[in-house]
Order: C-alpha cells, then structure tokens, then sequence
C-alpha cells in the first residue's frame, strides 16, 4: 500500500512538471531565464506535492484522533461500572456485618432475636463455643468489608485521577487553526 502511495505521488510529481515544462514553452523567453524557469517549476512541484503529503497526514491523524477518543470513553466507563460494582458488594457486605453484629448483640444478652432472625449454629454447641465461633466469623467478614473498602476508595482515586488526567490532557493539546473546521467537537485554538 506504501509502493501504491509512493507511486502515485510521483505520478502527481511527474504530471505538475510537464505541465509547467509545456507553460514554459509557450512562454519561450531568453537563455539566461531557464534556470530561473527550471527552479520555479521545481519549487512549483515541490509545493504541491507537500501540499498533498500534508492533507494526507491531516487525514491519518483525523483517523487516529477518533480511534484514541473512542478508546479513553471506553476505559472510563468500564472503570465507572467496576466502581459502582465494587461499591454495591461494599454495601452488601456492610448490611451483612450490621445484621451479624446485631444477632451476635442480641445472642450475647441471652434474649431471643428480633422477628425473622434465626441464629445459624447449631444449637447442641454450648452458647459460648457459638458466641465465639460468631464472633470470629464476624471479625473476619469486617476484615473484608475493610479490604473492599479500601478497594473502593482506590478505584475511586483512580477514576477521578484519569477524569483530571483526560481533562488536562484535552486542556493542553495543541490544535491545528484549520482543526476546528475539520473537527467541531475539537476545541479552537
């Protein structure tokens, strides 16, 4: 596809020079003006074939402009979702805790649970081996609960760390003068 490109770059070449070549016949001047024809007819070339080489690098930056935009609103919103994910189990297991450390409050003072709560030992275990036994299953779901919670506050850091980072990054480009015609959401410059 390069050769294809270089191909027909120089076909473009070729084309501009015969064509200022047979201008410069009809307008036959002296000897001496030759070199001075021959050089603008080069430069003539040469600023069109930048000319072209520019639009084509214009557009392949276009193309990879919108391929980066895409890709950055596609990590935040897969990080906002693993966020919220994270911070709704965070929030069941903190349900869970509150619920456990109740039972275990109302186990402990020897009184019945509330309505609907049923403790889940066995009941041949004496009611201290229970005790402990919740106990040490509550200590370890609020080992959790904390674990998760600082999970949650990591990835919210994260989250708002890439939001400032592609703020700034938006902020701080550098835009063409022609972009803004090219590109409306671009800002102008």
């Amino acid at each position: 596809m390069f050769h294809l490109n270089d191909l027909k770059k120089e076909n473009f070449s070729l084309k501009l020079r015969i064509y200022f070549l047979e201008e410069r016949v009809q307008q036959k001047g002296e000897g001496g003006r030759d070199d001075v024809y021959r050089r603008n007819i080069e430069l003539k070339v040469q600023v069109e074939s930048l000319k072209r080489e520019l639009q084509e690098k214009q557009q392949a930056l276009d193309k990879t402009w919108v391929a980066a935009e895409t890709q950055t609103k596609g990590s935040e919103a897969a990080l906002r979702r693993q966020y919220e994910e994270r911070q709704r189990e965070s929030e069941h297991v903190y349900e869970l805790l509150e619920n456990k450390i109740q039972l275990l409050q109302e186990v402990g003072a020897g009184r019945a649970p509330r309505r609907g709560r049923v403790p889940r030992a066995p009941r041949s275990r004496p009611r201290t081996q229970e005790a402990r036994l919740a106990r040490s299953e509550a200590d370890k779901a609020a080992a959790l609960a904390a674990a998760e919670a600082e999970r949650c506050r990591a990835l919210a850091a994260r989250l708002k760390e890439e939001e400032e980072g592609g703020a700034r990054a938006r902020k701080d480009r550098w835009v063409p003068p022609s972009a803004g015609a090219l590109h409306p959401g671009w800002p102008r410059a």
